[in-house]
């Protein structure tokens, strides 16, 4: 009978640390610094360092500049990296940007960024990625520059690799992250052959491009046209605030969110500004601006007969890359579900899995039914409009917070200097590029954003919700297995470990005084 009680009073205190309350579930902290360091490394190098250096060569017009923009997008990255480890220290829960903009600005700002990211951020950079993991998946069956893979192949392939990220994803939060681990080694083999095999040229002679009495010859001199070159750049760099969207699977959170965000960063800055001089010692800039496959273009004039290697490598970088904008951009919606800003069903946790199965499932179904424009520049203006709105909204939080909540808990308190220039330099990144290439495409983004507050009304401050949306959770549920999920603090996961490790050592004093 002793052992029978000692086992029931263990069994309540692991179903509490299990969190297991009132029929819900949350995420447990699975994610160690290894695994935060490879979701930023890995989402940050996906396929931008190796399509991305043709368009800011083609805006700033010369090797020197060019070289400046990657090395400023990197210092600023690591500004906007510095000021979310505050936020996300002082505000420890999942989703971004969201949890942070809806309690600096209020519901309606929060509801905006998690409209725009459900629907237009996430998939389509899901999207965007999954496209460049099929034309280099495909290469081997099209080798023939006339030989061009057919379209209608190319969607094939990037679907079966979203549908396998979204498999793993449900499955398992650590398999997801493991995977990310082997894609994120794999990327960074490639760049380490791009970089060995650059500097051997280099210390051969070949730095007629690099010499900066020549590099900085024929710059453009337009200002504003360089919020272009910084859109390109900051879209090889996107992926530098993911950690900030696993806060809560991250484990101890205060000590290895800010750690993981400035290892992973700088580590990313080192290895992009290597890649290009490494570039630039094979490549002209004629011949980098006659391809947007710059890494394959490297490969055939250095590493001939192994230069299939390299196509190998980038198709393992943009999938991983894939895979760590899946799993952020799902915890976004599942946090956004908790406030009511998405489907009740979108913040539900499968209860055996711990993974928040319906909000991964619906972004992937998302990104594989998006149409992918060909222009691979214009995309990805129009995306880092709509992010560097929100990039700026973030990062001025931190100023405002430190007004308005000066006695809020701070593990990491940024100098100010950082969120004042990072801001600054955000509202330039928005308005330049719509001074130096007026487009109709940038009105539309505006107007979609916007767009979000005809729902916000009805659906949310209102609270107008059809009965069919209830038999629609019901169905998901059961089918799912999920139920809804609860947020926790690090300190609240700290306790619960502490008391299962006193209850832990107590079952014999229990004993004695049951036999007594």
């Amino acid at each position: 009978m002793a052992n029978t009680g000692d086992e029931d009073i263990m069994s309540i205190r692991k179903d509490k640390y299990r969190d297991e309350k009132d029929g819900k579930v949350r995420l447990e902290r699975q994610v160690s610094l290894l695994g935060g360091i490879s979701i930023i490394v890995g989402s940050m190098i996906g396929s931008g360092i190796f399509a991305s250096p043709t368009g800011i060569l083609r805006v700033t017009q010369s090797v020197g500049m060019s070289l400046i923009v990657w090395v400023v997008c990197g210092i600023l990255s690591l500004f906007g990296a510095l000021c979310y480890a505050e936020l996300g220290t002082m505000i420890p829960k999942s989703g971004g940007e969201y949890p942070y903009l809806f309690d600096t600005y209020g519901p309606p700002v929060g509801f905006l960024y998690a409209w725009v990211s459900t629907i237009l951020r996430g998939p389509s950079s899901i999207s965007i990625i999954a496209i460049t993991f099929a034309e280099y998946a495909v290469q081997p069956l099209y080798p023939e520059e006339e030989c061009v893979a057919p379209t209608f192949v190319l969607k094939a392939v990037a679907c079966v690799g979203v549908m396998f990220l979204i498999l793993v994803n449900c499955v398992s939060v650590k398999g997801a992250t493991n995977v990310q681990v082997f894609f994120t080694a794999a990327k960074l083999l490639a760049l380490a052959i791009i970089i060995v095999t650059g500097f051997v040229k280099l210390g051969q002679g070949n730095n007629e491009y690099l010499d900066p009495r020549k590099s900085f010859k024929g710059s453009s001199s337009n200002i504003f046209a360089y919020g272009i070159a910084f859109y390109q750049g900051f879209w090889a760099y996107d992926g530098w605030n993911l950690l900030n969207y696993v806060t809560e699977e991250l484990v101890n959170p205060y000590r290895n969110l800010p750690l993981g965000i400035f290892i992973g960063t700088s580590l990313v800055t080192i290895v992009y500004l290597l890649t290009n001089i490494a570039y630039f010692a094979v490549l002209s800039p004629t011949q980098m601006l006659s391809t947007s496959a710059v890494a394959v273009a490297f490969a055939n004039r250095t590493l001939v007969p192994m230069a299939w290697i390299i196509p190998l490598l980038v198709c393992c970088s943009a999938i991983g890359a894939a895979n760590g904008t899946l799993f952020g951009a799902a915890r976004l919606i599942n946090v956004a579900g908790r406030e009511g800003h998405t489907l009740q069903v979108l913040s539900m946790v499968h209860i055996t899995y711990k993974t928040p199965q319906p909000a991964i499932i619906f972004t992937g179904a998302l990104a594989i039914a998006m149409v992918i424009p060909n222009d691979f520049d214009t995309l990805v203006n129009y995306f880092s409009f709509s992010s560097w709105i929100f990039y700026g909204l973030t990062v001025l939080a931190v100023i405002i917070l430190r007004l308005r909540f000066p006695e809020w808990k701070r593990p990491i308190k940024i100098p100010l200097v950082l969120p004042i220039t990072f801001t600054i330099i955000s509202v330039y990144l928005v308005i330049a590029p719509m001074i130096a290439y007026p487009e109709f495409g940038y009105l539309y983004a505006s107007i979609f954003i916007l767009a979000g507050l005809l729902l916000y009304y009805p659906l949310v401050h209102k609270e107008y919700s059809p009965k069919i949306i209830d038999h629609v959770t019901i169905f998901f549920q059961q089918l799912l297995q999920v139920t809804s999920s609860y947020y926790v603090s690090p300190e609240e996961d700290e306790q619960d470990m502490q008391e299962l490790t006193v209850f832990s050592k107590v079952p014999s004093t229990l004993s004695r005084r049951a036999e007594g």
